[in-house]
């Protein structure tokens, strides 16, 4: 006898797939781990094939899970964007929205925009999530990552939500030490503090300037993947970082730190970016839409001192 597979469980199966735990997917979800593991048992029964590889250290998706989970994933969001369809002149979104950025735009520009929209939206429910590395969004069933930089994926939509630009700068007690650069090339004589960023080569700088574009490999005696520490690094006085302006603001105005090769800079516009297939969703329209007016209304980081 054929058992249909419930949508429920299909749901489920997605967020085991994602978290490769029947333990963290039970956490997350508030269940047991029990539950999940029979939801999972009366999956495979209704598909007739087994989904995952287990151990006692991880499970892994089979072949057949691999098929099942992409055609589960279409399925879940045909359902969802069914429902939006219906009510598509609602204007307060519902349900689950999961968004990504990096941390340290996460953390100070993006949670705010993101309390304003929970107190507009009070039915939405909003998931966040940090990295400091590129982000498959359909793989980790991400709705929306609010990304800084270049958009290189050919599937996905982007619309820019602020205007952005990375700026050079450094203590003034750095270049009262070691002086202050007169080109881009004199760069490579300098101590510089390159960081990991989401969208750039690591120690490559291609900047905007006089001449038009032009790049430059830097070194230094610190590098690190979190803009924080490399931000307090060049306030200590250890180099010359290229940061976006949203992040430096302060220290600019302050005098913490100061421009260097001011008419150079590197494009780093706000995007808001979501896979096509939710290109008709009216929860993520609105929720950008939200974003884009609030980061109009409260930022400005277009210009190299801002």
């Amino acid at each position: 006898m054929y058992i249909k597979p419930q949508l429920d469980d299909l749901r489920l199966f997605c967020v085991v797939a994602r978290h490769r735990s029947f333990a963290e997917t039970a956490r997350q979800l508030g269940i047991s781990k029990a539950v999940v593991s029979k939801r999972i048992a009366l999956l495979e029964a209704a598909v007739q094939e087994q989904l995952f590889h287990r151990s006692t250290r991880q499970i892994t998706l089979t072949a057949q899970g691999e098929i099942v989970h992409q055609w589960a994933q279409r399925i879940c969001e045909d359902v969802d964007l069914m429902g939006q369809a219906i009510s598509r002149e609602k204007a307060e979104p519902d349900g689950v929205l999961r968004l990504c950025s990096s941390t340290g735009f996460g953390r100070s520009q993006l949670a705010p925009a993101l309390s304003a929209m929970a107190s507009r939206f009070p039915r939405l429910e909003i998931q966040l999530e940090l990295f400091d590395r590129a982000v498959d969004l359909v793989e980790e069933g991400f709705q929306l990552d609010i990304r800084i930089g270049h958009v290189h994926e050919a599937n996905v939509i982007k619309r820019r939500i602020a205007s952005n630009r990375r700026v050079l700068c450094a203590a003034p007690s750095y270049l009262a030490r070691y002086g202050t650069p007169a080109t881009l090339e004199q760069l490579k004589q300098h101590r510089c503090i390159p960081i990991r960023e989401r969208d750039q080569d690591f120690g490559r700088w291609e900047l905007h300037g006089p001449h038009g574009i032009q790049a430059v490999k830097v070194h230094g005696q610190l590098s690190a993947n979190n803009g924080e520490i490399v931000r307090q690094w060049a306030i200590d006085g250890h180099g010359i970082i290229l940061r976006s302006g949203w992040d430096i603001v302060e220290e600019l105005a302050s005098g913490q730190l100061v421009a260097v090769l001011p008419t150079y800079y590197q494009p780093a516009d706000i995007w808001a970016v979501y896979p096509s297939r939710l290109s008709v969703s009216a929860r993520v329209r609105l929720c950008v839409e939200f974003l884009a007016d609030w980061f109009g209304r409260h930022h400005s980081y277009g210009s190299a001192q801002s």
